[in-house]
């Protein structure tokens, strides 16, 4: 779907980093990115989940290391060891359904998926002030709506809706573009629990006009989009991409 869009070189010399990318959104689109040119590195939260990456059939980006999103010293590294960087993705993530009504986990879910998009994004900035390039971050039909199971995520996703406006503001004089997707309902592993509840995933499926789950690919196209020439004139956008459920 994503070459048939784009051209094969559309990202020919680009140099990309996708924080999250060893599975689900991340890893669609760290592969579309590789099959239209760029250089890709993913990041795991572990040294395994990237060796799994490595490992799974239809990996096709250039490398996959762990980079715990918390670790301050750790995410310093990994950028001081980058000389370019066009493209940088946050995909990194976490989910802890009813759990997160508990402070701490709420802190847990919210120092993950909102402090550490933040923390790639500001180490990130100087690479990306050189290239004039992107950031796209990750946030959710639930930046918009409430989650009554998961108040750290959905909190999360409203403040990585609202960073990425502030951040657009902030870096556009050095050329940096800051946008991000809003997945609806997708088919990744945060998600099997809901997709292995019959009446969950079609209460889900109901509400979406377009009747189903999305898969991966549908939310890497998108992601695309924002990352190439065709959204040069787009920044501090959070692009909806979930099927219709937020037009109900």
């Amino acid at each position: 779907m994503i070459t048939a869009t784009f051209q094969e070189d559309s990202f020919r010399d680009k140099v990309a980093l996708i924080a999250g990318g060893t599975s689900g959104i991340g890893a669609a689109i760290g592969n579309a990115l590789s099959e239209l040119g760029a250089s890709v590195t993913v990041t795991g939260a572990t040294a395994a989940e990237a060796q799994e990456a490595r490992a799974r059939p239809g990996f096709w980006v250039e490398k996959a290391v762990a980079l715990d999103v918390r670790d301050e010293a750790a995410i310093a590294a990994c950028f001081a060891a980058q000389t370019r960087l066009d493209i940088l993705v946050n995909c990194a993530g976490t989910i802890r359904r009813d759990g997160e009504h508990d402070p701490s986990v709420f802190a847990e879910v919210i120092d993950v998926n909102l402090n550490g998009t933040f923390r790639l994004c500001a180490a990130a900035r100087p690479l990306l002030a050189r290239s004039r390039g992107c950031i796209v971050n990750t946030a959710s039909v639930l930046s918009f709506v409430g989650g009554a199971r998961a108040p750290g995520y959905s909190a999360s996703k409203g403040g990585v809706a609202q960073l990425t406006k502030s951040l657009a503001l902030a870096y556009a004089p050095e050329g940096i573009r800051v946008n991000a997707i809003a997945p609806g309902w997708v088919a990744t592993p945060l998600t099997q629990a809901l997709r292995d509840d019959p009446a969950r995933s079609a209460a889900i499926v109901a509400r979406t006009p377009l009747g189903r789950w999305a898969e991966p690919d549908d939310i890497a196209g998108a992601a695309i989009f924002l990352c190439s020439p065709a959204a040069a004139f787009v920044t501090g956008t959070i692009l909806a991409v979930d099927g219709g459920y937020m037009a109900g």
